[in-house]
């Protein structure tokens, strides 16, 4: 008896090393931890939610999708690094997040008046544009899966900005963008990168005078209660890559990662169409508030910012390169000079 309960013991050893991934992957749900740095209640918020939501029903709850918003898991800074470690496997950061990487092609998409429109903008990701600057990621160990909309620019600060000598002296806070620092320099102001968690005490103490974002940041973050003055410019567009570690991707089950890519299109296409609205709809709060003061460009004015910005696109040859820009050229039908 002794000796069969020792080959048996034997058996399992050589066994269980061969059937525990399988008995643990039916046992336990794959678990996508899926952080960023907005509120759930943002386009972005939304939208990771709606992957969750989507993903879970489509792989009957054999994947698990944890939702870290707010920075509650890593900040911007920090996020990219540890998508590449493998300690979070998706990430939706702003375009402007992967010069660090030294992939510094994305920010040709912050250029100031670059797109016309959201449905513009929403034409060249899904074409040329996007595909190319995502073949970019892979030598890095990242696959991207979408773009995310989340509409234009507003600048805040405290004192109306209407004219391009308006911006004279002040401190901006940017996500990261040379290509913004550029524009926010040639206007007089001095930009300042600093993590998307840090800009309400940043503005609220004068650590920096203003900022740009998109009226559902503006909003969900509480921006507007320490800045008099927002302008309506919608100078630049605010777009996130959705992306994940491509070792975790690729090692998913064929099965699994279609049912996946089907959620992450599905989830895209809801992102996108409630954008705009949401942008709207944050833009009214803000006002019904009355903490903040509301400014709107004149034709006159946008033709000043326009005229004072446009050295930035001769100036980003040498940042992201003739390729992307004649690339965006084409697509948009866009003079780079």
């Amino acid at each position: 008896m002794r000796k069969l309960l020792l080959a048996v013991a034997a058996a399992a050893v050589l066994v269980s090393p061969v059937l525990s991934p399988v008995l643990a992957q039916a046992q336990s749900p794959i678990v996508i931890k899926f952080s960023h740095v907005v509120a759930n209640d943002t386009p972005k918020g939304k939208g990771a939610l709606k992957f969750k939501e989507l993903a879970e029903k489509y792989t009957d709850g054999k994947v698990k999708v944890e939702i870290y918003p707010n920075s509650t898991l890593y900040k911007d800074k920090e996020e990219i690094e540890a998508l590449q470690l493998g300690s979070v496997q998706m990430l939706a950061p702003s375009t402007a997040k992967f010069a660090p990487l030294g992939i510094k092609e994305f920010e040709a998409l912050d250029l100031p008046w670059l797109f016309k429109d959201d449905q513009t903008y929403s034409n060249a990701m899904k074409g040329t544009i996007g595909k190319w600057l995502f073949q970019r990621l892979e030598t890095k160990g990242i696959t991207g899966l979408a773009y995310w909309d989340n509409g234009f620019h507003m600048l805040s600060a405290n004192r109306p900005l209407r004219k391009p000598t308006d911006f004279q002296g002040l401190k901006f806070r940017i996500s990261g963008s040379k290509v913004a620092d550029q524009y926010l320099r040639i206007m007089g102001s001095i930009p300042q990168i600093m993590a998307f968690s840090e800009v309400y005490q940043a503005l609220q103490t004068g650590v920096v005078d203003g900022c740009e974002n998109t009226a559902s940041n503006y909003l969900t973050q509480k921006f507007y209660e320490v800045q008099k003055d927002i302008t309506v410019s919608y100078h630049a567009h605010l777009q996130y890559a959705v992306i994940v570690n491509s070792k975790f991707w690729s090692g998913l089950p064929p099965d699994i990662r279609a049912q996946l890519e089907k959620a992450m299109n599905e989830a895209t296409d809801y992102t996108n169409s409630i954008a705009r609205q949401e942008n709207e709809d944050a833009l009214a709060e803000i006002k019904k508030t009355g903490k903040t003061t509301l400014h709107y460009l004149t034709d006159a004015d946008r033709k000043a910012w326009q005229e004072a910005m446009q050295p930035t696109y001769k100036w980003a040859k040498g940042r992201v390169g003739q390729e992307v820009l004649d690339l965006v050229a084409k697509e948009l039908d866009v003079k780079m000079n």
